[in-house]
């Protein structure tokens, strides 16, 4: 039996195939055949891979379009939001324009009842705008408060204890709890 040719590598070393845990080379049309699976095998790998990273990028698309469509939407429906926030109160003030308008046709008739028409307006208008949220601020013998009145007087008496609302002149006025605008007060001063 021959022995197995000795090969040498860089360091002198001897190397016999299958000798130190080298595996046998296949030689021939066996290694072609075994490397043309093995390429097969990654070709099909890899095309695999690629449907799939396909599938994630058309993903990826159609969720960037859902995304901006719904962000078009969102920002519409706010703009609606705002052009429209109004149109309730609008809507409830149009009988009241209905009334002034025949208030002031028949009072150009008769002047008398001009009067009362305006006073039945008047309490519509309130009455409208409280169930819209609007609430009147109570002045007028209350202790000034810096957060709900602004004191436009002040007048000196030993009538009245410091810092309370003598008069109101300009009414204020609370929307569902937030200050819409203050009231104008004279404020007494004790002397």
């Amino acid at each position: 039996m021959e022995e197995p040719e000795k090969r040498q590598d860089q360091n002198g070393l001897g190397n016999t195939p299958g000798q130190n845990g080298f595996a046998l080379e296949p030689e021939g049309e066996e290694r072609t055949v075994l490397e043309e699976s093995e390429i097969e095998a990654v070709r099909k790998n890899l095309a695999e891979q690629m449907a799939r990273a396909e599938d994630y990028y058309q993903r990826l698309v159609r969720m960037q379009a859902d995304f901006e469509n719904f962000r078009r939407r969102a920002a519409r429906e706010k703009e609606d939001f705002y052009k429209y926030a109004a149109e309730q109160l609008v809507e409830s003030l149009l009988p009241i324009l209905d009334n002034f308008e025949l208030a002031l046709a028949h009072g150009r008739e008769t002047p008398d009842k001009l009067f009362e028409g305006v006073e039945i307006i008047y309490r519509q208008i309130v009455d409208t705008l409280a169930a819209q949220g609007l609430s009147p601020i109570p002045s007028v013998g209350e202790i000034f408060d810096p957060s709900r009145h602004e004191a436009v007087m002040q007048e000196q008496t030993s009538n009245h204890p410091d810092n309370i609302i003598l008069e109101e002149l300009r009414k204020g006025y609370l929307f569902k709890e937030k200050l819409l605008r203050p009231s104008m007060v004279k404020v007494a001063r004790s002397k």
